[in-house]
């Protein structure tokens, strides 16, 4: 008899788990994927191509709904998990329904947070994370339409591009000095401002928000500097946090995220986490990469292999405005020795981080071509001493 397998959550993390489920267990468990959203498992990070009408929404789709039966997945998508049910093993559906499990893995992802404004409930206030608030923005995004975006980082700058891309009047407001500052120089952060900008997208540094204006729906930003930037439309995309509610309220050890060892079992040895609602070593990762890389080696411990999660080293990919971003490793500059790369009239930026002989972290704009050479070096801590010469020219030449 097959064991029962429910996986809460029908997102990127749960797709990825049940693909590699299906090259290493296949029969072993008898699979149940439970989603809150009505839509088969998408790639989250082409929304802001759907927001700028470069992409039908249908493109996003991870996999058919022939692939899924194929592999004998029960999939109950539209109705969210209400409770888990420890005691009995079982999860309880927001519908009423049961389903008994023997072994758990959560893989609920994240909220989109919403800073505390005043005015921040009144209508035409809204985040970008999913396919319903895409259709929201399209709804609302015709010629004459002002919208501010808040926040400066991956999802803001999704956001944006793809609200200037849908012909909007766009601004994008953030806290700090520079774009991206987790993942970019300031350097790399100027080139990517003026990329956006080029798009059509206004771009607002250190710029606090104070309250959302209006009072039937919003008609602005008030900005605690006394400006106010219109708008009919406000967007917040200013980050995420781990989606742990059916954890905590089942009694398992949560932080920001669920807690997980580096099988990625939580306190309890039959329920699982992985994806963006996963602690792993204190880090909760918020990027697709770490989710796959844990889909594999939970993929493995349920088939019964050896497999354990060290953590991943972090990297971003993005393209804006056609220009594509590369960030990798530890980037800070704390005790590192610097290889740059300035190509000014082909806007190619490279900033190579150095440590011991070591690469540390990368940073590239305008060619990423060799982003995942750099990030294998960073991964294995590759001595660097033979290539430095050539290290900011990328992967050397093979051999003839």
């Amino acid at each position: 008899m097959s064991e029962p397998l429910v996986i809460i959550g029908n997102g990127m993390a749960a797709a990825k788990l049940c693909e590699e489920l299906s090259a290493r267990a296949l029969g072993r468990h008898a699979v149940a994927v439970v989603g809150a959203e009505p839509t088969l498992a998408y790639n989250r990070v082409l929304l802001s191509e759907v927001l700028a009408g470069r992409m039908p929404a249908a493109d996003t789709e991870l996999k058919t709904a022939g692939w899924w039966r194929a592999q004998g997945v029960t999939l109950l998508y539209g109705t969210p998990a209400a409770a888990i049910d420890r005691a009995a093993r079982a999860v309880v559906l927001a519908d009423g329904q049961r389903l008994p499990f023997s072994r758990l893995v959560l893989a609920t992802g994240s909220h989109p947070i919403r800073l505390p404004l005043p005015g921040a409930d009144l209508p035409g206030v809204t985040t970008f994370r999913d396919l319903a608030d895409v259709d929201a923005l399209l709804k609302a995004a015709r010629p004459g339409v002002k919208a501010v975006v808040i926040g400066g980082g991956l999802l803001g700058l999704e956001a944006a591009t793809g609200l200037a891309g849908a012909g909007v009047d766009t601004t994008l407001v953030h806290v700090m000095d520079r774009l991206m500052e987790r993942q970019l120089d300031a350097t790399a952060a100027r080139l990517l401002r003026e990329a956006v900008e080029a798009q059509g997208v206004t771009v607002e540094l250190n710029a606090h928000s104070e309250a959302v204006t209006g009072e039937t729906c919003a008609t602005g930003l008030q900005l605690k500097d006394g400006r106010l930037l219109e708008a009919d439309l406000i967007v917040m995309a200013c980050g995420v946090r781990p989606n742990a509610d059916l954890a905590r309220a089942a009694g398992l050890a949560c932080n920001r995220g669920v807690i997980v060892d580096d099988r990625l079992s939580t306190d309890d040895p039959d329920i699982f986490a992985l994806g963006e609602c996963a602690e792993h070593r204190g880090l909760a990762y918020g990027l697709v990469a770490p989710a796959y890389e844990q889909a594999r080696v939970l993929a493995a411990h349920l088939a019964g292999r050896p497999a354990a999660y060290e953590g991943s080293t972090v990297s971003t990919n993005l393209k804006v405005s056609g220009v594509p971003v590369f960030s990798a490793g530890d980037i800070s500059g704390t005790g590192t020795e610097d290889i740059v790369l300035n190509d000014r009239g082909l806007k190619i930026y490279r900033r190579l981080f150095v440590r011991d002989g070591v690469l540390q972290g990368a940073v590239l704009f305008g060619d990423t071509a060799d982003g995942l050479y750099y990030l294998d070096l960073i991964t294995n801590r590759t001595p660097i001493a033979e290539l430095r010469t050539e290290l900011a020219f990328g992967r050397p030449a093979l051999a003839a």
